[in-house]
């Protein structure tokens, strides 16, 4: 992992392990998200009296949030196994059956990017949904048979990071949807004293409060900036994380005091230096920064849209008066910023879109 990673939201092949200790292994271990584990205690206790498989679940949000540990835990809590598959890696019906025949009583099957299965393999799940079987089609042309086979009766949970992509059949079969919020700061102090006990790390309570309010609301990122700054105290300092020691750590890993890091400083910087705070297409800033414009459209535009830095307008991007006082700058009389700093006395607090004058609402 590159120092540019170090506030991806995804995780990396080589934080596997790390993440799995740090999984909590019951819903009351689970910090955060309180309106969705109250939800999810309640679908759980009641299938549990019924004996019967709770219904299945859906599970969107950002990546880092819980996702898959909400699914582990469901599996616990009901006592049951789980199987862990996801979308990419069915592309074929054939795929997805072999799965569900495997599947005893009560299993729970967790696919995660669920919205990027294959279509005949989704066309399949719908019957294993509802009905609990699944015909396999055998042979080719004229001749194709199909082969009902029965399905234990198992529970999906179903995780996505584009909730937008999912058919309507397929969202429809799920009894219980929830979506995943960003976290507060208090809870993921919460999350990082919980992760310091099991990692051994000495970590006090401003040094905690430091790095959750750099860890863009994301617990993934919380753990792994954790992990980084512990490096730095064993090496340079004493070993205790304190507020001094996780300053000084993540300076080093050029994550700013609200979570921006190389890239997200340099679309700024691009944006207010180069083009006076835009608008300008995305396309030329990606040029300008030196990224491909997927890579700036998915990994940083999203979180300086919503801290409030950056604005997806009609005409292009545009540096909001945030982002020109977070990089020490005035902007100049007669852009974006500076209209939307002069007209926010009088802008409609209810409509966004005034803030910038009416002329650069966010595009849809």
């Amino acid at each position: 992992m590159t120092a540019d990673d170090v506030v991806s939201a995804y995780a990396a092949p080589e934080e596997r392990d790390v993440e799995t200790s740090l999984r909590p292994r019951q819903l009351d271990e689970f910090i955060g998200q309180h309106r969705v584990r109250e939800q999810l205690e309640v679908l759980l206790r009641s299938a549990q009296r019924r004996n019967r498989p709770p219904d299945h679940i859906l599970l969107s949000g950002p990546p880092g949030l819980g996702k898959t540990s909400l699914a582990m835990i469901v599996a616990a809590e009901l006592g049951s196994a789980i199987r862990v598959t996801s979308g990419p890696a069915i592309e074929r019906s054939g795929d997805l059956a072999a799965v569900l025949t495997t599947l005893a009583r009560g299993d729970v099957l967790f696919i995660d990017e669920i919205h990027r299965i294959a279509r005949p393999a989704e066309e399949l799940l719908y019957s294993a949904m509802e009905d609990f079987r699944v015909d396999v089609v055998v042979g080719k042309g004229p001749g194709a048979t199909a082969i009902p086979l029965d399905v234990e009766p198992f529970t999906l949970v179903g995780a996505t990071t584009r909730s937008g992509l999912l058919t309507g059949p397929l969202r429809d079969r799920f009894g219980f949807v929830a979506h995943l919020d960003f976290y507060g700061a208090a809870d993921l102090e919460r999350v990082l004293d919980r992760s310091a006990a099991i990692l051994g790390v000495r970590i006090d309570t401003a040094g905690a409060a430091e790095i959750a309010g750099r860890s863009r609301g994301t617990p993934r990122i919380a753990n792994r900036l954790l992990r980084r700054v512990r490096d730095y105290a064993e090496v340079r300092a004493d070993g205790i994380v304190t507020e001094d020691i996780a300053r000084a750590a993540l300076a080093v890993y050029e994550v700013d005091r609200v979570g921006l890091d190389r890239l997200d400083r340099a679309v700024l910087d691009a944006l207010v230096s180069s083009f006076g705070g835009g608008p300008v297409g995305l396309s030329t800033l990606a040029v300008a920064v030196g990224e491909e414009p997927g890579t700036v459209e998915e990994v940083a535009e999203p979180f300086l849209v919503r801290a409030g830095l950056l604005a997806r307008t009609p005409r292009g991007r545009v540096a909001t008066p945030a982002a020109w006082a977070h990089l020490g700058r005035t902007p100049p009389p007669g852009s974006p910023a500076a209209l939307a700093a002069g007209s926010a006395a009088v802008a409609d607090p209810s409509d966004p879109g005034d803030l910038f004058g009416g002329s650069f609402r966010a595009a849809p």
